[in-house]
């Protein structure tokens, strides 16, 4: 089993470690206090959608005073959670944006004190389009809450992602080029759950090839570079695939010629 399952949060023990945070930050600092957590990323997909089971940390914009810091850390020791299970490591990275906690909705409240908000629908695609991550969930994420909406009765439009988009960032200018197409094709197509799974497949490879990657060049993969690299990769394995289908064909036409040549 890897570390990665045994640290696996899910929509039941997330709501475990939350309903122990806030009693925790209670304990501390009393019933009149208040703490505000927004949930992003795989947190936000668990709490609001059914497609994906599991995330391996939460990702959250965290409003309260120092000792959330020491709640959290406490939380981790009880149920031997990995250090920075809860973190708001994400305000670092481009889809980080401050207009974030106006556009959140509400989730639960835990011990009278500690709020918990998500971000969904199309601000979160919003977000998965500014992160584009191939390796990471980002793109599958996107086509899962277009098709679960699309199953509730409540379709998300392009003019809603549109828009989604520009209350967060402005404009489109720091989106990939590539991502903008993937997002604009989801919206021809018709077969989400195919496209998910095709989707999450590809996202499996490219995590599997850079995984592998730094065991030949170690310390080389950083954000900046991790896309060129992985196109690398990729273009390298279907070279690859292509030599071995060429040698199969090779082998497949010499073992046919001896048949119907056979020595005497």
């Amino acid at each position: 089993m890897s570390s990665d399952e045994v640290n696996a949060f899910n929509k039941d023990n997330l709501d475990t470690y939350l309903k122990e945070l806030g009693k925790l930050f209670r304990k501390q600092n009393g019933k009149n206090a208040t703490a505000e957590i927004v949930l992003v990323g795989g947190a936000a997909i668990l709490v609001n959608y059914g497609f994906r089971d599991m995330t391996t940390d939460i990702d959250a914009i965290i409003h309260a005073s120092s000792s959330m810091k020491d709640a959290i850390n406490q939380v981790g020791d009880q149920y031997n959670l990995p250090n920075g299970w809860l973190n708001a490591d994400f305000m670092r990275t481009a889809s980080y944006t401050s207009k974030l906690n106006e556009f959140s909705q509400y989730y639960k409240t835990f011990s009278g004190v500690l709020q918990v908000r998500s971000i969904s629908a199309e601000y979160l695609i919003a977000m998965k389009l500014r992160s584009g991550r191939k390796y990471k969930n980002d793109l599958s994420d996107i086509i899962g809450i277009l098709a679960e909406h699309e199953k509730r009765g409540q379709a998300i439009s392009w003019e809603k992602v549109d828009q989604a988009v520009v209350n967060l960032y402005q404009s489109w200018d720091g989106i990939h080029e590539e991502v903008k197409s993937f997002i604009q094709n989801a919206f021809e197509m018709s077969n989400y759950g195919e496209v998910f799974k095709q989707v999450q497949e590809q996202e499996h490879l490219s995590r599997d090839m850079l995984v592998e990657f730094p065991q030949e060049y170690p310390h080389t993969v950083t954000e900046s570079n991790v896309d060129s690299i992985l196109s690398m990769l990729t273009s390298k394995k279907e070279r690859g695939n292509l030599k071995n289908q060429e040698k199969h064909t090779t082998d497949t036409l010499q073992s046919t010629r001896k048949k119907d040549n056979p020595e005497r």
